[in-house]
């Protein structure tokens, strides 16, 4: 819940909040489901000089959302200091006050508002999941001022997509699905939504990036826009100058809660697909394998043999998941499933997450020099599990070999153990100083970090790190791939031997 919603939200009419990760930025991510107020649009115009023709075709497409939901007061059944001091005052005095029969917590309601679009006459509608999530009831005010009720055909939080429908009584003006992948960097959009409830407003700019990720799910693939949108716009389209829809209006990123020309859509390619399948079955049940993985860098490349910097690197593999019943092994690097190319991190996510459950896939792994397939059936993604979780470089600690890479190797002793807290079936080197001027520090190497594998390969003492390490100079590697264990998590780094 934004501070914005939570500070107005008994005021009455208010946005509601985003489910994108705000914690990952240095500003709040504040909900778009709000409004824009209109604004200057620097010169942006349409070849014709207006925008005009786009808006008279696609405003009456444009609905306001309108959601009650339930709150509770939780200080109607407590008393203050004061109250029980003021008792206690007469009391001592020997003059009883009768106590207030307990009461029960107090509630209300609150409305939030968002933005949706028709896309099927029959009043099919689309909007965000966080507009109508935890909604009592939902309204929604088409174009002409008519107050329908609306009914939850679906929804997907992971993709903070959801679908409404509406009995009109009569076909419904539609708007239709555009080609985000076409979009350019400089092209030219609208948003349209109704931002703070003051009536359907219209907003121009440009594309100004791709691919955004914001780091609130394995979709994240926004269209970052200069357009204003503020509270109030989620869920509204995001138009083309052909007037097609290729993208849902969905965040914003401001530093004081209002439009600082720095907003987020989810593009119409990845959202047509998943209203689809919320259409035909109300949820989308996700794939799920069970590892956590990292980006291939150039430096990992070179340490497991590989010419170039695509896949992902698998960090770890849970027990008892799909990824483990596969064959999946820390140090894999997953380069493709089902026949598609995997380049990032972010695209095994995206791909595992697409699949149903249950669903059989060739997985292209790269392992000990060679290319080879794995069989996986995919499972279901349960609440609080990742499809296939991208640690980060901060949180992924990094970590060299011996003392030529700049640290000091020390033996698990008993005491060792204890002191760091590792199970007896971790076995390996502990980092016992790093100099910060050598490549180790320069990866993230602390002292405490314990290397369990060299190149993939298992050590069982300082001895064995050293020799791995050694070996690998020897075959001409120009990094040393490292595993290691931090705090209870496993990861790799890539050590350059050349800075050594």
């Amino acid at each position: 819940m934004s501070r914005i919603l939570s500070k107005h939200r008994t005021a009455g009419l208010v946005g509601a909040a985003i489910i994108a990760g705000a914690a990952c930025l240095p500003y709040a991510i504040n909900s778009s489901s709000a409004f824009a107020a209109p604004s200057d649009t620097g010169g942006i115009l349409a070849p014709s000089g207006s925008f005009a023709s786009v808006v008279d075709a696609d405003k009456p497409a444009v609905v306001t959302i309108t959601t009650t939901m339930k709150t509770t007061d939780v200080s109607a059944d407590q008393q203050s200091p004061m109250d029980e001091q003021f008792r206690q005052f007469f009391e001592d005095q020997g003059i009883p006050l009768p106590r207030p029969a307990p009461q029960q917590r107090g509630s209300q309601h609150a409305m939030a508002l968002g933005s949706g679009f028709i896309v099927s006459p029959d009043g099919v509608i689309v909007t965000n999941n966080h507009v109508i999530d935890n909604a009592l009831d939902i309204k929604v005010t088409l174009d002409d001022g008519t107050e329908l009720p609306a009914k939850l055909i679906g929804t997907d939080p992971k993709s903070d997509v959801a679908v409404l429908k509406v009995e009109a009584g009569k076909p419904l003006q539609t708007v239709a699905w555009g080609d985000s992948d076409r979009l350019k960097l400089g092209d030219q959009i609208l948003a349209i939504g109704n931002p703070f409830g003051i009536g359907t407003t219209v907003t121009a700019g440009i594309v100004s990036a791709r691919g955004r990720d914001l780091h609130s799910g394995p979709y994240d693939d926004f269209i970052q826009i200069d357009a204003p949108i503020n509270h109030g716009n989620s869920g509204g389209p995001l138009v083309d100058r052909e007037g097609k829809v290729v993208g849902i209006n969905t965040a914003i990123y401001s530093p004081n809660g209002g439009s600082v020309g720095v907003g987020f859509a989810i593009p119409s390619d990845e959202a047509k697909e998943i209203v689809a399948k919320l259409e035909k079955d109300g949820s989308i049940n996700h794939g799920y394998l069970g590892v956590q993985i990292q980006p291939v860098t150039k430096d990992v490349a070179d340490a497991v043999g590989l010419d170039k910097t695509g896949g992902a690197l698998v960090a770890a593999v849970s027990a008892d998941t799909p990824a483990a019943h596969a064959g999946l092994k820390p140090g894999d690097i997953v380069t493709s499933v089902g026949g598609e190319t995997v380049k990032t991190p972010k695209d095994l996510s995206r791909l595992v997450a697409d699949l149903s459950p249950g669903t059989q896939k060739s997985l292209g792994v790269w392992r000990d020099g060679k290319e080879i397939d794995l069989n996986v059936t995919v499972g279901a993604n349960a609440d609080g599990q990742k499809q296939a979780a991208a640690t980060s470089p901060e949180a992924q600690g990094q970590s060299s070999g011996q003392p030529s890479l700049g640290i000091g190797l020390a033996e698990l002793t008993p005491d060792v153990r204890q002191q760091l807290n590792l199970p007896r079936s971790v076995s390996g080197a502990v980092v016992a100083s790093v100099n910060p001027d050598k490549s180790a520090a320069a990866a993230g190497i602390q002292s405490g970090d314990v290397i369990v594998s060299v190149n993939d390969r298992p050590v069982h003492n300082a001895r064995d790190v050293k020799a791995a390490i050694a070996e690998a100079g020897k075959a001409g590697r120009k990094s040393v791939l490292l595993l290691v264990e931090r705090d209870g998590n496993k990861t790799f780094v890539a050590v350059p031997l050349a800075a050594a």
